[in-house]
C-alpha cells in the first residue's frame, strides 16, 4: 500500500516538473521575442539630430543651393545601413557660375552603417574609371584643418565626363578622412543609449574642377561642422536657434 502511494506520488512530482519546465519555456521564447521586438525597434528607429540636416542653408555668401536627387540604389543603400538623415545639394556661385555637390550623411542609430559607402567603391560600381587618389587637408575660414581624400574619377570612352570627389567623415565632432577608425565593434553594433552625440557623419564635395571642390570645403565644413554634436556634445547651430526663437 504504501510502496503504491510512493509511486503514485513519485508519478505526481515528475508531472509536475515536466508542467513546470514546460512553463518556463514557453515564458521564456515569450520574454526573448518581446526582448527581440524592443531590440528591433530600437536599430531601426532613427536618431535625430536637434536641428535636421534639412536645415543647412540653401544661399551661403555667393553660393546658391537647390536639391539634387539621389539615385535610388543610393537611397537603398542608405535605408538598409541606417542613414538617419542626410543632405545631397548642388551649389552655384553667382559671382563664378562655380559649383559643386554637396552630399552629407548622419549615421548614430548604427554609426558603422555607412562603412564600405566611399567613392573607390561607389563611383566605379557606377561605370566610373578610378584615376587616382591623394591624400590632402583643406583649411576652414576658421582655422580648422580638415583631412580629406581626393579621388578623380572619368566615364570610359567615348564619354569624356570627369569628375573629382573631396570625401571626410566626422566622428563625434572630430574629423578624420580614415574609414578604418570606425570599424570597430563599437561602432558597428547598434546605438541602444539612442545617443545622438555618437554618430559617423560623411562628407563628399564634387565638382569638375578641384579648385570647386576645395573652395566649398573650406566656406561650407564649418557650418556642416555646426549641424553635429562636438567634442563636448554641443550643437552650435541648434544654440543659435534657440537664442533665435
Amino acid at each position: 500500500m504504501y510502496h503504491f502511494r510512493w509511486i503514485k506520488s513519485g508519478k505526481i512530482s515528475t508531472s509536475l516538473a515536466w508542467s513546470f519546465a514546460v512553463i518556463l519555456v514557453l515564458f521564456s521564447g515569450i520574454a526573448y521575442r518581446v526582448l527581440a521586438s524592443r531590440l528591433r525597434l530600437l536599430v531601426y528607429t532613427s536618431i535625430s539630430l536637434p536641428l535636421p540636416l534639412s536645415a543647412f542653408p540653401m544661399q551661403i555668401d555667393n553660393w546658391q543651393g537647390k536639391e539634387l536627387p539621389i539615385p535610388n540604389i543610393t537611397k537603398e543603400y542608405m535605408e538598409r545601413h541606417f542613414a538617419d538623415d542626410f543632405i545631397s545639394r548642388r551649389y552655384v556661385n553667382a559671382a563664378t557660375k562655380a559649383w559643386a555637390d554637396v552630399y552629407v550623411v548622419y549615421c548614430s542609430s548604427q554609426p558603422g552603417g555607412i562603412l564600405g559607402h566611399r567613392p573607390r567603391v561607389c563611383y566605379p560600381a557606377h561605370g566610373w574609371i578610378h584615376e587616382s587618389t591623394q591624400q590632402s587637408q583643406v583649411i576652414s575660414l576658421t582655422g580648422r584643418v580638415i583631412p580629406c581624400l581626393v579621388h578623380h574619377f572619368h566615364k570610359p570612352s567615348p564619354e569624356s565626363d570627369e569628375i573629382v570627389i573631396l570625401n571626410f567623415y566626422i566622428l563625434n565632432g572630430l574629423l578624420t578622412d580614415d574609414e578604418s577608425v570606425f570599424s570597430g565593434v563599437g561602432w558597428r553594433t547598434p546605438n541602444i543609449a539612442s545617443n545622438p552625440a555618437h554618430y559617423v557623419s560623411q562628407v563628399q564635395i564634387s565638382s569638375v574642377l578641384e579648385s570647386s571642390i576645395r573652395i566649398v570645403a573650406e566656406e561650407m565644413t564649418d557650418l556642416i561642422l555646426d549641424f553635429f554634436p562636438d567634442e563636448k556634445n554641443e550643437v552650435k547651430v541648434a544654440k543659435f536657434e534657440t537664442t533665435k526663437n
